[in-house]
């Protein structure tokens, strides 16, 4: 009895390439090597041809998400030069990383610092030493948590409510000329698509 052999579905290239490439491109189980035993010369070539393609697609891909990190970052330099600039120009001695958690507070206040360093992105060190230099400028003050001995909960002084004073309508006016500048349609979209990448992140 003639010995049987394992039946396989061969695909060929030619019905990859009459697809636009995209049924090889998008396959990540593509029994490439049934495949090309199976070739003809001609169809071999169309076979390379399609893995270059995914090659400089792939290629593609990383060199626009890098493209596109670089110019987040790049944005989000800008953004900080531009606001600093702002408060410069008004005689207000502060920086980025003091706003941040300014800007926290004018949300809500007696929160703990642990609660500022999540909402601001910040290591534990570096709130420690943002909450000594806003306390030297007498901007802030922190008292211990009544329900948790650990935690310090954060308040405004006076001092520091009047410079809120002084700089939320400058953040306003600055928010408000950027949305006039770029359009809301523009806004909009951009926020969706970085929301997406934000989601994207998330999975690793």
């Amino acid at each position: 009895m003639p010995k049987r052999h394992a039946t396989h579905t061969h695909y060929t290239v030619r019905d990859c390439i009459k697809k636009n490439v995209a049924w090889y491109i998008g396959s990540s189980n593509l029994p490439s090597q049934i495949l090309v035993k199976h070739l003809t010369n001609s169809n071999k070539k169309l076979y390379l041809c399609a893995r270059k393609i995914k090659s400089n697609i792939a290629m593609e891909n990383y060199n626009s998400s890098r493209g596109l990190i670089q110019q987040m970052l790049r944005t989000r330099m800008a953004f900080r030069q531009a606001l600093q600039r702002v408060l410069k120009r008004n005689n207000i001695d502060i920086t980025f990383e003091m706003l941040q958690v300014l800007s926290s507070l004018w949300q809500e206040q007696g929160i703990s610092q642990q609660a500022l360093a999540e909402k601001t992105a910040k290591d534990k060190a570096c709130m420690t030493n943002l909450m000594a230099n806003l306390e030297k400028k007498g901007w802030i003050m922190r008292q211990e948590d009544p329900n948790d001995r650990r935690n310090r909960l954060v308040y405004l002084t006076p001092a520091g409510e009047e410079i809120s004073d002084r700089v939320r309508p400058l953040i306003k006016d600055f928010y408000t000329q950027t949305g006039q500048l770029m359009g809301i349609e523009n806004l909009n979209a951009c926020s969706n698509q970085l929301e997406t990448l934000y989601e994207i992140f998330n999975q690793f």
